[in-house]
């Protein structure tokens, strides 16, 4: 991707209920690149990460991706675009961020809740296997907002593999 990140609205919500996590630090509109040298990247091997978000507790970073839409196409065309590179974007964010190689690097979708039911079956087709949040849990009223403590479960139609 090339230019400006989009900026979704709903973006701030979700990095400040990552914020409640004090283990957790996040950088907004991320810069994956896989070929820092170009100036202007080929489309395909450069995305902005909606939020990177870096959990110190687990050891492990989240490429978080936020949408409300409806069709959730744009979603499923990201992670399908990192999918097949995902090897170089966990090499890239490495190299320029300076992950640890023993940390683990996954994939977090903030979806709407009543989108679940159409969003997991087409990413059980995937290897990716993002961790899934419904956006409504990330509302600042819905747990403690300086350690995330007492937060809903998730629903049951989410996986295992994918909480």
């Amino acid at each position: 991707m090339v230019g400006a990140p989009k900026v979704d609205y709903f973006q701030g919500v979700v990095a400040e209920y990552l914020r409640a996590d004090r283990a957790m630090f996040v950088n907004p509109e991320h810069l994956a690149q896989l070929f820092p040298d170009q100036d202007m990247p080929a489309k395909g091997t450069s995305w902005y990460i909606d939020l990177l978000a870096v959990n110190l507790r687990d050891q492990a970073v989240y490429l978080c991706e936020v949408t409300y839409s409806q069709t959730q196409s744009a979603l499923i065309k990201r992670l399908t675009g990192l999918e097949q590179h995902w090897p170089a974007v966990c090499e890239a964010l490495r190299r320029d961020a300076h992950v640890p190689a023993s940390w683990p690097i996954r994939a977090w979708a903030f979806v709407p809740e009543s989108l679940l039911p159409k969003f997991i079956p087409k990413l059980k087709a995937s290897n990716l296997s993002p961790k899934i949040t419904p956006l409504e849990m990330t509302l600042p009223w819905k747990f403690c907002t300086w350690n995330r403590e007492g937060e809903a479960a998730k629903p049951e139609i989410i996986p295992a593999e994918m909480r």
